[in-house]
């Protein structure tokens, strides 16, 4: 079995600012039970969050062989050549560790209060599309790159050398036409299944895979992350004894021991995400990095345990005290257990929170530096 036809598990994380020793435990502790993914939300305007890159750097420097990427930048605050100088550096400095989730922008009154544009949805996935050609251009490794688009612009680039490994671009996006261009042009979608629905993520996987095979690519080769919310907890007398009947109308709060994921994750072969199988293993390029980097690599035997990596996850992230989510990548279902019901208990805040919510500080309004 090959990376391309595993489901990843990894922890998914709100950057709450109030939490971050915790958040340093949890990606420690996901890294350590050799989890493959860690995915941190980009949400620049919420005042109580830390910023998810300066996080992404900081967790990276802390953990040995897990991936991390923001789940998903949010492109109209982050100019996408900078994100691109950003993601390839981080590449470089962790050994080939960081892939992009990107994301064409939401809450747009919280955007325009930073300064970001205003899109509608038709600007949006036009924007988003520019985007992904100029990161791309910024990765090419080309003495020079030119970009005129009606969104972005780039004269003359010098980009520098290309990041380590094909950081993958895995865009956050439900709409017809943003589905179309995941096909066209993205190597991932990242839905959330809190937010959708079992026939939205049919037919938006069927839409994907068409929009591949007529730009002529292979659909498989598109890999699929889906969020799901709820919590591993231990085996006991509550285990849920059908787990796969709740497909289609998972609550936000779905609960159940490492048996009852295994179970719905079967559930969902139906929709289209072509699940193949579990495997935990860290692969043998997240071992040549830490040997690159003086640590040592995994052990074999360790990565020939019967366990299945919810198993692993169970026990990895409950060491943290934070229960981070869960989430499963590449051309399967993967499974993420947000961190709403532990993170209102640990840090007594909604990580779903309005990005508008009032901040208890002072306000300060400089009149003489506003636009016309």
């Amino acid at each position: 079995m090959n990376e391309r036809t595993q489901t990843l598990i990894g922890p998914s994380l709100v950057p709450e600012a109030g939490a971050w020793p915790r958040l340093a435990e949890a990606a420690r502790a996901a890294d350590a039970g050799g989890l493959d993914l860690l995915g941190i939300q980009d949400h620049p305007y919420q005042w109580r969050f830390l910023d998810t890159f300066a996080l992404i750097a900081t967790l990276l420097a802390r953990t040995d062989r897990i991936r991390i990427f923001p789940e998903v930048a949010n492109l109209p605050l982050r100019p996408p050549a900078m994100l691109a100088k950003t993601a390839g550096s981080l590449d470089r400095m962790s050994g080939g560790r960081f892939e992009l989730g990107l994301g064409a922008g939401s809450f747009w009154d919280a955007i325009a209060a930073m300064g970001g544009p205003r899109r509608t949805p038709a600007e949006a996935v036009e924007a988003l599309a520019e985007a992904i050609e100029v990161i791309r251009l910024m990765w090419s490794g080309d003495r020079s790159v030119t970009h005129e688009g009606r969104h972005y612009r780039l004269k003359g680039v010098h980009p520098g050398e290309a990041p380590p490994h094909p950081i993958g671009i895995w865009v956050g996006a439900y709409g017809p036409r943003m589905l179309r261009l995941i096909g066209r042009f993205a190597d991932g979608w990242i839905p959330s299944y809190g937010m959708t629905s079992a026939d939205v993520l049919r037919s938006g996987n069927a839409a994907i895979d068409e929009a591949a095979e007529a730009a002529g690519r292979d659909p498989p080769s598109i890999r699929r992350l889906l969020n799901i919310g709820g919590a591993i907890t231990a085996p006991g007398p509550g285990d849920r004894s059908e787990p796969a009947s709740t497909v289609g109308r998972i609550p936000s709060d779905l609960a159940g021991p490492p048996a009852f994921w295994h179970e719905l994750l079967d559930g969902f072969r139906g929709l289209g995400l072509r699940l193949r199988g579990l495997a935990a293993g860290r692969g043998a390029r997240a071992d040549r990095a830490a040997r690159a980097r003086g640590r040592p690599a995994a052990p074999r035997d360790r990565l020939r345990a019967p366990r299945r990596p919810l198993d692993v996850a169970a026990e990895a992230t409950g060491a943290s005290g934070l229960a981070p989510p869960v989430l499963g990548q590449t051309d399967a279902v993967g499974l993420s257990r947000r961190v709403r019901g532990s993170h209102r208990r640990t840090c007594g805040a909604d990580p779903i929170e309005p990005p508008t919510a009032p901040w208890p500080g002072r306000t300060t309004d400089l009149p003489g530096r506003r636009r016309s």
